[in-house]
């Protein structure tokens, strides 16, 4: 093990890694704590003695299960990062959030007071980046407001019915009574997994379309079962207005591995080597053209008359595209 003295941490970065230990193990004791950072006991309880001297009440329990623990009502100090963790974070948000750059969002906003609070050493790298690294604007995607989906998340934690307002993609304005079960981010867009009481089934809603959130007096169980990211993904390959119906020749252990939930539930055919995709889609266009075709095996569109209609197009096209002449 590296000593915290080999490692070239200084006395109160130790004492302050001393108050993360407490922090997390509350009843730590002093030979743990000692071991936790790579220390002596004599060391280690000289870091507790730096954390006491500096004002925070650090309670110690004596005897067989007595140990360390932080008082209550504690302020906490500054947070301590490396250079690495603050490259780090930055491109997280970066890669996340397309607005950092920008003082008058509340992630950037965030962000450049996190930075300007880093030492010079650390933050400098971190500032850098985070003023010349671009990021490209997502496409077609909405911001959820913080304050609604922090609403939603602390009525998943507080298993709480919440009475939504949703505003759909064209614009009508409705409301539901719901349980909601979980939020899910999904390729940088905010998913609400709820059960609907108004319509009496699960529904999965885009967080940025919710307009108002209330929370309500009675609570919920969610099912036992619940797998939220399989379920929104189901729920997102049904229920559109255009059936779909696909015949794959090939082995469904093949096959599953290239047909996502989004696009409907593939199934084993009975006593047959293939197997059927059942779904549906708003756009068959694109059902055509980025997802069958993206699949290196043979298949049959068997149900869905614009589905067919649409493969056939892009057979067309394509067929075009290679044509002598």
């Amino acid at each position: 093990m590296i000593s915290m003295a080999e490692a070239g941490i200084s006395p109160t970065a130790r004492a302050l890694l001393a108050l993360e230990a407490l922090q997390q193990r509350p009843g730590i004791t002093a030979d743990e704590l000692a071991i936790r950072l790579g220390v002596t006991d004599r060391a280690a309880r000289r870091y507790v003695a730096i954390l006491r001297e500096a004002g925070i009440d650090v309670q110690s329990t004596p005897g067989r299960y007595g140990g360390y623990r932080i008082g209550r009502g504690l302020r906490l100090p500054p947070m301590v990062f490396t250079a690495a963790e603050a490259l780090g974070l930055v491109m997280a948000v970066l890669e996340g959030q397309h607005a950092a750059d920008d003082p008058t969002e509340p992630v950037g906003a965030a962000l450049g007071k996190l930075l300007r609070a880093l030492p010079d050493g650390v933050g400098a790298p971190a500032r850098t980046m985070r003023e010349h690294a671009l990021a490209a604007p997502q496409r077609d995607t909405e911001r959820p407001d913080p304050e609604v989906t922090s609403a939603l998340v602390a009525a998943v934690a507080a298993r709480r019915r919440a009475r939504i307002g949703y505003r759909s993609a064209s614009g009508h304005a409705t409301g539901w009574d719901v349980d909601p079960w979980a939020v899910v981010v999904r390729y940088g867009r905010w998913y609400l997994l709820c059960f609907a009481h108004g319509p009496g089934e699960v529904r999965t809603l885009r967080v940025d379309r919710v307009e108002s959130v209330e929370l309500l007096p009675g609570g919920f169980r969610p099912p036992d079962d619940l797998d939220p990211v399989a379920s929104l993904e189901e729920h997102l390959g049904s229920g559109w207005a255009l059936p779909t119906e696909v015949v794959f020749d090939a082995p469904f252990a093949e096959v599953r591995g290239w047909v996502s939930a989004t696009m409907g539930r593939l199934e084993p055919v009975e006593g047959g080597a293939g197997c059927v995709l059942r779904g549906s889609t708003r756009n068959p266009s694109m059902y055509a053209g980025e997802r069958l075709a993206a699949i290196p095996y043979p298949f049959r569109v068997v149900g869905g008359p614009e589905l067919r209609a649409a493969v056939a197009d892009l057979a067309a096209r394509l067929a075009h595209a290679v044509a002598d002449g």
